[in-house]
């Protein structure tokens, strides 16, 4: 085998061994913790970490400069997923806010600079918006992305860094981010889709930090100012029922 080809199966297995460091009872593990486990240099495992980060399968605390698995590793496994105890709790709400309001509802995360739909309640009208589990969409476009981003706790420079292509107004962009975070909803009129619009809030963890984003949306000719107002607040009061229902 050739030099360089030893040298990169060496990174994967390191990689591989960074990710198996998070099987054990340790949800969040710092550089150091992971230098020391694998007998690594500090140096290695940074780099290592930025192109799982960069992939979505290592999520950065950027308060603790702790790191913890990331959501594509949910997307390897979407079919064990279906099943686990997150959708498992949170689908009979989607189900009751969908027939409340008539309109698809979609549970979406974030995965490096994208967001995966990972669960969803399609609307029973002829015309709806298809929802596909497992669909990677960008995260600077859409109401579910601006929430999933408005709510981290990554600093917004490094937002504009990560998720914001260069013909974006980030000035606006980051306008967007502060009225959703005053608003603690964000609403998306034919942004990433012609004739689409939808209304997402956040759901947190026990601790406070945002786990998903969850989403009403349809045809905009369905969504008048007075309906995006009445979808919002019943969205935001799904997302806190979530959120309550996961803390315990």
């Amino acid at each position: 085998m050739a030099e360089q080809e030893k040298g990169t199966v060496r990174a994967v297995e390191r990689a591989l061994d960074i990710l198996l460091c998070f099987s054990g009872t340790d949800s969040e593990l710092g550089l150091s913790d992971i230098s020391k486990r694998l007998n690594l240099h500090k140096s290695t495992v940074h780099r290592l970490l930025a192109s799982l980060e960069s992939k979505g399968f290592i999520r950065r605390h950027y308060s603790t400069e702790k790191y913890r698995l990331g959501w594509s590793i949910l997307e390897l496994v979407s079919n064990v997923y279906q099943s686990d105890a997150l959708s498992s709790i949170v689908l009979p709400e989607m189900t009751r806010l969908r027939d409340q309001l008539g309109e698809t509802i979609s549970l979406y995360v974030r995965s490096g600079a994208e967001r995966i739909r990972i669960q969803a309640v399609e609307s029973n009208q002829p015309v709806r918006r298809v929802a596909n589990i497992g669909s990677r969409l960008p995260l600077h476009v859409g109401a579910s992305g601006k929430v999933l981003l408005a709510f981290d706790q990554e600093p917004w420079e490094q937002v504009l860094q990560d998720c914001c292509p260069a013909d974006v107004n980030r000035e606006e962009f980051l306008q967007s981010l502060t009225s959703t975070r005053d608003h603690g909803y964000a609403v998306s009129i034919e942004e990433r889709e012609p004739g689409a619009a939808a209304v997402a809030a956040p759901i947190f963890s026990r601790q406070g930090e945002i786990l998903a984003a969850l989403s009403v949306s349809g045809p905009v000719d369905r969504f008048s100012p007075e309906l995006l107002q009445h979808h919002a607040e019943a969205v935001k009061r799904s997302a806190d029922n979530m959120t309550k229902m996961l803390a315990h």
